[in-house]
């Protein structure tokens, strides 16, 4: 086809603008290709196995495990530990030790065990152990005060013994080493001595502040001292007057008011740091003493006599007070009637 000189002019004219505005879309073009190029040549430089991936998985990664070299031996450390030489120690063979245990590898730490169900039990022992231990208390006082609580314990286990032997005779017909009747009058003889000697001690624990006090064990403090030995004998005396029963609890209450006297006199400073605890370890025996002879009273109190006390005694001689003061009205009003009838006889002989 033939075309003018203007069409051709024109022609080339768009072609220019044409190829003008392609060439920036040839330049992206030839960058893209480029990099696929060079993106495909790394491909092509990896082993052939890794291409083969897509099409059989498994044998790709079989080859893969036999060409890593994750096993790969270190020689340099095998030649090292070669030139090591090996050290007996027989200190260590032992037989566990040449056993291979059956129930868990070698080597590996034992599972942990179960936990005692006892052992908070042991730990609050000793716990008591530390708290109540009698190391600061001095010798002499600790034997003494010890000494001290034997005849409560004596007449306590005396008295169990005798309700029991009491019991025995009361169901067999005689006692197991005492008659019925002799193991009662044994415990009526132990009863006034148990309950005399509460009354001692009391009134002994009481008299120990009036020392603090002449001593100024931490100064002088007067009457509020004085006055706790002053009410632990007043307590303690009148309970001869009781029952053997109502004796022994109002005791059992004066020395569990006296131990936390004593107490209270440590806080404030008016009596040695250890005397608390000594006093509660004797305080303690002495309290499950009482506690143990009202059980054993307890098992016979409708089998056995109430042995006369100081009150039933003081009523006794009130009522023979009375008998006698009845008596002699009885005979003064006799003689004066006697003195009347002859008064009365004298007169009628004389008219």
């Amino acid at each position: 086809m033939l075309r003018s000189g203007p069409a051709n002019s024109l022609a080339r004219s768009a072609l220019r603008s044409t190829n003008f505005c392609g060439s920036r879309k040839t330049t992206r073009l030839a960058s893209q290709t480029s990099k696929f190029l060079v993106s495909r040549n790394e491909r092509l430089k990896r082993p052939t196995s890794l291409a083969l991936a897509t099409y059989r998985p498994l044998t790709t990664s079989l080859q893969r495990r036999a060409t890593t070299p994750f096993d790969r031996i270190d020689k340099q450390h095998e030649a090292a530990v070669a030139k090591d030489e090996l050290n007996p120690h027989p200190e260590e063979v032992s037989e566990e030790s040449s056993v291979h245990q059956v129930f868990h590898e070698k080597g590996v730490p034992e599972e942990a065990k179960d936990e005692d169900m006892l052992a908070g039990v042991y730990q609050d022992l000793r716990t008591i152990k530390e708290t109540f231990k009698l190391n600061d208390v001095p010798r002499e006082a600790l034997v003494v005060g010890m000494a001290g609580v034997l005849p409560y314990l004596a007449t306590s286990l005396s008295t169990v013994y005798l309700a029991w032997d009491i019991n025995h005779a009361a169901l067999d017909g005689k006692g197991f080493l005492l008659s019925g009747q002799s193991a009662e009058l044994l415990l009526h003889i132990i009863e006034p001595l148990q309950v005399g000697y509460g009354a001692v001690i009391i009134s002994f624990l009481g008299a120990i502040h009036w020392g603090f006090e002449w001593a100024k064990y931490h100064g002088t403090h007067g009457y509020r001292r004085y006055a706790i030995g002053i009410v632990a004998p007043a307590v303690a005396w009148p309970t001869l007057l009781l029952p053997v029963e109502y004796a022994l609890i109002a005791q059992f209450s004066a020395f569990t008011f006296l131990y936390f006297a004593d107490a209270r006199a440590v806080v404030r400073g008016w009596a040695p740091s250890w005397y608390s605890t000594y006093r509660f370890v004797l305080t303690f025996i002495v309290g499950a003493s009482l506690v143990i002879s009202l059980i054993g009273r307890g098992q016979i109190a409708d089998k056995i006599s109430r042995l006369p006390g100081p009150a039933d005694r003081l009523k006794a001689l009130r009522e023979s007070q009375l008998e006698e003061l009845e008596q002699e009205e009885r005979e003064r009003r006799a003689r004066i009637v006697a003195e009347d009838e002859e008064q009365d006889e004298e007169a009628e002989d004389e008219e």
